[in-house]
């Protein structure tokens, strides 16, 4: 499969150099492609430098401004499925996703285990280091309300380290995607499910960010929280 990780950034200097390399050293020969919202502190020059070492495996897609979570792994998406690429990855920038687990789940898509594969902080009890009491229990109640309200069989439904074959993204109607922030990722996991696409949790250890700013906010949440609400009333559209 050629295989493509989407990093959405916004002020992450701090990091993206040691994760770009990081990831183009894996055994799995991933791709990458930085969506950057416009970062003021040169996160998109420190990219451009990287391109110049490994320009057929890193990319660059410059937005102005900062636009959204969702609107920018959504442009990912499309840059990739015009490129062909069979296997699209999401993943934060920040090392709060290992870069060593994508070969876990990339393996997934490739023996053909599932269609969605989630990096999973709550499908073996909880495994989230250094975060507060409360966001921790903020992050983990949320997963517990989509399931009860959605009926999801998905444990980490606001989990941002997703894989997924081409396919669904080709089939989910990604313009009618309505969720920008982390209720995206809540949306995208639901549209695949009720598509009837094969959903897998892989257990990983998520870590709170060491550099860099935390880009979380009690607007985002409000965002899942309500919208989730209308996900079971509102029809899911298959593309054309």
């Amino acid at each position: 499969m050629r295989k493509l990780v989407i990093i959405p950034t916004y002020n992450e200097r701090e990091n993206i150099e040691v994760m770009l390399a990081t990831v183009l050293a894996l055994d799995g020969n991933f791709s990458v492609l930085v969506v950057d919202d416009g970062s003021p502190d040169g996160t998109a020059d420190l990219v451009r430098g990287c391109m110049a070492t490994a320009p057929e495996r890193v990319f660059l897609l410059e937005r102005e401004g900062k636009l959204g979570l969702g609107t920018a792994y959504i442009a990912g998406f499309r840059w990739a499925l015009e490129r062909g690429y069979e296997a699209i990855f999401e993943m934060d920038c920040d090392f709060s996703h290992n870069p060593a687990d994508l070969l876990r789940l990339a393996a997934v898509l490739e023996e053909g285990e599932a269609d969605v594969v989630v990096g999973s902080r709550y499908v073996k009890g909880v495994n989230v280091v250094d975060w507060p009491m409360r966001r921790l229990l903020l992050s983990y109640g949320a997963s517990q309300y989509v399931r009860c309200v959605t009926r999801m069989p998905v444990r980490d439904a606001t989990a941002g380290f997703v894989g997924y074959r081409a396919e669904v993204l080709r089939t989910i109607d990604l313009d009618k995607v309505k969720m920008k922030g982390y209720g995206f990722q809540i949306e995208m996991k639901y549209s695949a499910w009720r598509l009837g696409f094969r959903i897998k949790e892989l257990s990983i250890i998520f870590c709170d960010r060491t550099a860099g700013t935390s880009k979380m906010s009690g607007s985002i949440f409000g965002e899942a929280f309500w919208g989730v609400m209308g996900l079971r009333l509102r029809r899911i559209h298959r593309r054309g």
